[in-house]
């Protein structure tokens, strides 16, 4: 039986064959979110993964049910698998705000699903980086959660060689509309239109212009004059502050396609231009009051970093670390009269945290010593009464294939050293072949 297209199967290293995911990768990628969003004082959080389907045609129409998992449930409900977190961000935090001081700084990793045509890093399911910053109007705000995003990247080993924020305006963008059209329920089409700019042909593009009152040159001529407004160079001055200017740029190239936004907007793109954008995000100042029917109304911001953009660009530039077992020891019975002792010895070091494996099955001496080796184990040991009846431990070191008697309670000491000595970041360089 096949998976569904669109979605994916994560196994674990060493990889069964090319065009299968790593779910090694995936938790080093969920590691290194967590890390700087701890850094950055985010508090993670989550949601459920199905939603009322109004809370997102609430925001954008009965155009997105086209591009949604939805269905009626068995309570006659109209719901919908997540195709973002925002809005239950928004509804969450309009429920229980007052049970927060402001500003309120959150992250997430959601699963989250469209139905819609597979492309080149974007599948129907995918795994998300989302932080969100809410109960701030100050752009130093806006700075701060681009940071976030810069260092995110950074933590991975890319450099500003590999990837740069594109940053915008929305406002820029309304001021524009609102000099040639005066119709505002049309805004949002011109916003998709401009956000599709790059990948539409200028045909295409040019006919919903004009159809708008626009041209593609006026729209071009005003990407390349590219002046900041007031708050733009605000945040770019804030990040020069801080030595990030170089992963920044102003490009009012950039819009971002959903309604909501309202102020400033950012893309991260990989120089080389292979790949789809790695993360974008902007204020969106006005949907806690949509969510919440105008009961609360607060200023917010926040991006999205999907994983299938971020994987293969990891992959490409040779930064996904190779991936090691850990097992820090694997316990040899020598025959089954052993076993008693030798299980023992397993619980015990697995009490003191330590990664244990043995035969479950009667096994030959040499088969289980050829086990230990297949799983990669440090250490193996063998468990044994002299004829007194005093129990001792026979322990080697694969790596240096040095041997030492021990008790059995120094066995989880002496392998907590060698972890602390050995252990350090995994190295780049472990290929991935990805579809």
């Amino acid at each position: 039986m096949e998976r569904l297209p669109g979605f994916r199967d994560f196994y674990p290293e060493p990889l069964p064959a090319s065009g299968v995911w790593s779910i090694n990768a995936r938790q080093h990628i969920f590691a290194g979110w967590r890390r700087v969003a701890t850094r950055y004082g985010f508090t993670e959080y989550d949601g459920p993964p199905l939603e009322p389907l109004e809370l997102y045609t609430l925001k954008s129409g009965n155009e997105i049910v086209g591009q949604l998992y939805n269905f009626t449930d068995k309570g006659g409900r109209e719901i919908a698998l997540r195709p973002e977190l925002t809005p239950t961000l928004a509804r969450m935090v309009a429920a229980h705000h007052r049970q927060y001081k402001k500003p309120i700084k959150w992250f997430a990793l959601p699963q989250l699903f469209r139905y819609e045509r597979q492309q080149k890093g974007r599948l129907r399911e995918h795994f998300q980086f989302n932080a969100d910053i809410v109960g701030e109007t100050d752009p130093a705000a806006d700075a701060e959660l681009i940071a976030l995003l810069i260092d995110v990247l950074r933590e991975f080993g890319l450099t500003a060689r590999d990837f740069v924020v594109r940053l915008s305006s929305r406002r820029a963008w309304e001021e524009f509309f609102r000099r040639r059209c005066s119709d505002a329920a049309r805004a949002y089409e011109f916003y998709q239109a401009v956000d599709k700019l790059e990948r539409e042909s200028p045909e295409k593009t040019n006919e919903t212009l004009r159809q708008l009152g626009f041209t593609i040159d006026e729209v071009r001529d005003f990407i390349s004059a590219g002046r900041p407004t007031p708050e733009l160079e605000f945040i770019v001055s804030d990040l020069a502050a801080r030595g990030l200017a170089e992963f920044v740029r102003i490009d009012y190239g950039i819009v971002r396609g959903l309604a909501y936004y309202t102020g400033p907007v950012f893309e991260a793109f990989d120089l080389q231009g292979e790949f789809r954008a790695i993360a974008g995000g902007g204020r969106y100042d006005s949907l806690v009051k949509l969510i919440s029917g105008g009961k609360v109304d607060l200023p917010a911001l926040g991006f999205g970093m999907g994983d299938v953009v971020l994987t293969q660009l990891l992959e490409r530039q040779g930064l996904l670390p190779k991936f090691t077992a850990s097992l820090d020891l694997f316990c040899i019975a020598e025959d089954e009269a052993s076993r008693g002792d030798t299980l023992r010895t397993v619980q015990l070091c697995r009490d003191a945290g330590l990664s244990v494996e043995y035969a479950l099955s009667p096994m030959k001496p040499d088969k289980q010593f050829k086990r230990a080796l297949e799983l990669g184990a440090g250490h193996v040991a063998w468990v044994k009464r002299s004829p007194d009846g005093t129990k001792a431990v026979r322990l080697r070191n694969l790596a240096t294939r040095t041997e030492v008697v021990v008790r059995e309670d120094e066995i989880a000491i002496m392998l907590k050293a060698a972890r602390a000595e050995d252990r350090s970041c995994p190295q780049p360089g472990n290929k991935i072949t990805l579809t």
